[in-house]
């Protein structure tokens, strides 16, 4: 991997935490020193993407599932905390500092009673990945699974769409060139296709990454079915990380179809407790309110 764009910048960064072995980097109270913020234009740069004119609206949203403190009377409070960060911030937080941060709360006495921990670290959450990474960034604690969660609906899945046990996959580099072209297409069409095939890599440690990837275009010029399943297998050796990934898709998409309008969402599986969902689009209508809505949970695809 060491022909990729910023590729050793990015290692030394993100290698405080990623790749060590034991107990290295672990806290048993609050520590917001342990969060490592990554340039984003060092991802970007590669795909001409530029800081003063980014191409896209876009958020990431973290779940992370293994989120406690305690109050000052020594109970614990756990849950699931929904973290949106927007995607036009100068730095995204490397996701194992993240998990250490988050870890940091453990023990540490937060508020007189649940409420209060809850409101606190909502708050700190809040406030220190704001701060981190120079845009507002929201958070939300919950302590049940019950209520309404929200996803994609009316989304065609590729499988559906073509026979994949037809296609001949080759490619496992982020090939763009697999994007060919639907010649039936001779008007302005719109879809909005789903596909599990997702898997990449991260950039660090190359452990795998897998997920789900939902396509909304718009456009006189779009892919085929067939196309679009083997350029997102196209994906399944190469190391970046999830927001990278979700940005090379989009950008590969808009140089192959121009579309009017574009969305892509990818919806990783959970890793470390904490499973990241990065969305990009070239309008701000075409997001779903679940995801930038803190009181708004996502629903979870079959993997994570």
């Amino acid at each position: 991997m060491a022909d990729v764009k910023n590729y050793q910048e990015v290692v030394d960064i993100a290698s405080k935490h990623l790749g060590k072995v034991g107990g290295d980097g672990y806290k048993n109270t609050y520590d917001p020193s342990l969060l490592v913020p990554i340039p984003r234009k060092l991802n970007r740069e590669a795909y001409g993407i530029k800081e003063d004119n980014i191409p896209f609206k876009g958020y990431d949203v973290w779940n992370a599932y293994e989120v406690s403190a305690i109050t000052e009377k020594g109970l614990p409070v756990s849950g699931m905390l929904k973290i949106t960060c927007p995607a036009d911030t100068e730095f995204h937080v490397e996701s194992k500092s993240i998990k250490l941060y988050l870890n940091s709360f453990n023990m540490t006495p937060i508020g007189r009673n649940t409420k209060e921990c809850i409101d606190i670290i909502e708050a700190r959450v809040s406030r220190d990945l704001t701060e981190l990474l120079g845009g507002h960034c929201s958070a939300r604690m919950y302590l049940s699974d019950l209520g309404a969660t929200y996803g994609f609906k009316g989304y065609a899945k590729l499988g559906a769409l073509c026979d994949l046990d037809d296609i001949e996959f080759k490619s496992y580099k982020s090939d763009a060139t697999q994007l060919e072209v639907d010649s039936s297409i001779t008007e302005v069409e719109e879809i909005s296709w789903q596909s599990d095939l997702l898997r990449s890599n991260c950039r660090v440690t190359n452990q795998p990454d897998w997920g789900d990837v939902f396509i909304r275009m718009k456009g006189a010029k779009l892919p085929t079915p067939e196309a679009l399943a083997k350029y997102i297998v196209s994906h399944r050796q190469v190391s970046h990380f999830h927001e990278e990934i979700c940005e090379m898709m989009y950008t590969h998409l808009t140089e192959a179809f121009q579309p009017e309008e574009l969305m892509v969402a990818c919806l990783y599986t959970r890793r470390g407790g904490i499973d990241i969902n990065p969305v990009r689009a070239s309008h701000a209508y075409l997001i779903p309110a679940f995801f930038y809505d803190k009181n708004l949970r996502l629903e979870k695809t079959l993997r994570q």
